[in-house]
């Protein structure tokens, strides 16, 4: 019986050290595989790989005109009259109409005081005429009467002292008149020259001033000067903004600032397509490079360009890009100003080489690495990164058919959130 007993105990104790054993196994296992079933791989291939750049851009005439609100005072205008968006002109016809109220008012007001500045022209010069000739006759009358009192003094020795005394005044007189008149009579000439100018200035001022109200009421009619479609542009006056706000385009009623872009008129013979490339493929481009494009909406329809500037970069540190202007070689009737176009930029051809996807690549303190298959788990592998493009990327330093992580292994496990559970239930419930 006891021995019986003794039996048991070995074979319970001996199930429970199997189930411990086999549950740390599992537990292992698990451990090693898990991670692997929940990344994504691919595998290394070997082949001719072709770099490419791929963005998406806008058209826009290559030489579009762009017609703006006119410098009037400074201050805002008013569309009354606006052609409505990709309809037809030619050159010469009016696209944008406005408000001339307050220039035609400045006109009228400036025609009054230019007829009232004629007038006061032609008063100070009659004016000036009637003094000049009052002072002739002055001055002749003062000469006149200097020689009758010349020849009075004449008789001076023929009668008596006192008559004589008073005929040499009469002399003193009239001449002191005569000088007196010769030097006003310079000075109301200039004075009268200074008023006549004065007037002069008036009216050239109202006359600047009827020009300028002129000139403003035409500036208010907007002409394009060229054939081709009209562009309406957006509405930009307002006074707030939030991202993701698209601004409604101008109609009328609208009031635009002075300088403000009112509508364009792309020119139909030259077209150019803008794109923001990625700061990655920054290096991969340069002038003159070809480009394939389509338009988005217009199927089937397919252009050829060249790059023809690259600017600076622009947007935050971890999303940099840079403006990409690509002119196009010849267009079609049916293309618009703000199409949206898929550009392609082949780069660069590489035969026979080991590439990856772009994403299976890692970087961290200096060290280009994959994460590579080994014994069921991943483990990291340092590369030689030789080209790279948005998709691609070409290396040295590993194997063709190796199977590698798409993702990081580290990450995805974090994700899996904790392990297996723990065993001590488990092993409790053998031991009973």
């Amino acid at each position: 019986m006891k021995r019986r007993i003794v039996m048991f105990a070995v074979a319970q104790a001996a199930l429970s050290a199997a189930g411990v054993g086999g549950w740390q196994w599992f537990q292992k296992t698990q451990a090693a595989s898990a991670p692997s079933a929940n990344v994504p791989t691919t595998t290394v291939k070997r082949g001719d790989v072709t770099i490419m750049v791929r963005a998406k851009g806008a058209l826009q005439g290559g030489n579009s005109q762009t017609l703006q609100a006119p410098m009037v005072g400074g201050r805002e205008v008013i569309i009354t009259e606006l052609r409505l968006p990709g309809e037809m002109v030619k050159d010469g016809d009016v696209v944008a109409q406005f408000d001339t109220t307050e220039e035609e008012f400045k006109l009228r007001e400036a025609e009054a005081d230019l007829a009232e500045a004629d007038q006061q022209v032609l008063q100070a010069k009659f004016e000036s005429e009637a003094k000049a000739e009052e002072d002739t006759y002055s001055l002749i009358k003062a000469k006149a009467d200097l020689q009758v009192a010349e020849l009075e003094a004449r008789r001076n020795p023929l009668l008596p002292a006192i008559t004589a005394r008073q005929n040499e005044l009469g002399v003193e007189s009239a001449r002191d008149l005569l000088r007196q008149l010769q030097q006003d009579l310079a000075a109301r000439r200039a004075t009268a020259d200074a008023s006549i100018a004065m007037q002069e200035a008036a009216r050239k001022k109202a006359q600047a001033a009827a020009e300028t109200a002129r000139k403003n009421i035409e500036s208010l009619t907007l002409k394009a000067k060229s054939a081709g479609y009209v562009s309406v542009q957006q509405n930009q006056n307002s006074n707030f903004w939030y991202p993701g706000l698209v601004l409604p385009l101008l109609r009328l009623g609208d009031s635009v600032r002075s300088g403000q872009a009112v509508a364009m008129i792309p020119d139909l013979n030259s077209w150019e397509a803008t794109a923001r490339i990625a700061e990655l493929d920054r290096g991969h481009l340069s002038k003159g490079q070809q480009v394939k494009l389509t338009v988005v909406a217009l199927p089937g329809r397919a252009l050829t360009g060249k790059i023809s500037e690259l600017g600076g970069t622009t947007g935050p540190p971890w999303n940099r890009r840079f403006e990409c202007k690509v002119a196009i070689d010849r267009g079609f009737p049916e293309l618009r100003h703000g199409m949206t176009v898929n550009l392609i930029i082949e780069t660069d051809k590489r035969a026979n080489v080991l590439w990856l996807p772009s994403q299976a690549l890692f970087e961290s303190d200096g060290r280009t690495f994959v994460y590579a298959r080994r014994e069921g788990a991943f483990q990291p592998k340092d590369v030689k990164l030789v080209r790279r493009s948005e998709s691609q990327v070409i290396l040295e330093g590993i194997q063709e058919g190796e199977t590698v992580a798409l993702a990081s292994p580290d990450q995805q496990k974090q994700k899996a959130g904790a392990g297996p559970a723990n065993p001590s239930a488990a092993t409790k419930a053998l031991s009973k």
